[in-house]
């Protein structure tokens, strides 16, 4: 079995439930889902999901399959082996001392992530990039005690002019 982590972007009707019914068909499948981001869409009522989820090439081509045939799924791509553009937000809340806040800082901007709030004994950094760089800045910052961490599921886009889910094609 070659288990290994695919990107799906489905392209669905801007309308209450879908989020529901496109989480429960991975739950009935016994998927964990790594990730799941929803937006709206370039189009008038349509929605963008990205979802991360692992497994077996099989596996994953049944469970889309299965989303296509929702009603409300307009498209569905795996986007796994396209060239992508991927990024994460990240907000993260670190305790923040007068003798760290000038250390602190320093790690922000060689990560080019920004600080979003100062108090008194803390800093809120926002963060955005793909997952390895948030992994590594969050792991920087542990040190100095991480207060509150929200971290965003992936989006992503194909390179260039391929399209990865459009309701036109």
């Amino acid at each position: 079995m070659d288990f290994q982590k695919h990107t799906l972007v489905v392209l669905v009707a801007d309308k209450p439930g879908i989020l529901n019914r496109v989480a429960s068909l991975f739950r009935r499948r016994g998927f964990n889902i790594d990730s799941i981001a929803v937006g709206h869409a370039e189009q008038p009522n349509l929605s963008r999901m990205t979802i991360v989820v692992g497994g077996a090439e099989g596996t994953v081509e049944q469970v889309r399959k299965q989303l296509a045939k929702l009603v409300d799924v307009v498209r569905i791509s795996d986007i796994t082996n396209e060239p992508v553009v991927t990024r994460e937000l990240a907000l993260i809340k670190v305790k923040a001392t007068a003798a760290s806040r000038n250390e602190i800082i320093q790690i922000v901007d060689i990560f080019r992530a920004n600080i979003v709030d100062v108090a008194a004994d803390s800093l809120t950094v926002e963060v955005t990039g793909d997952g390895e760089k948030l992994d590594s800045l969050i792991n920087l910052l542990r040190g100095f005690g991480i207060k509150e961490l929200s971290r965003t599921g992936c989006i992503a886009l194909t390179r260039g002019t391929t399209s990865s889910a459009t309701a036109e094609e």
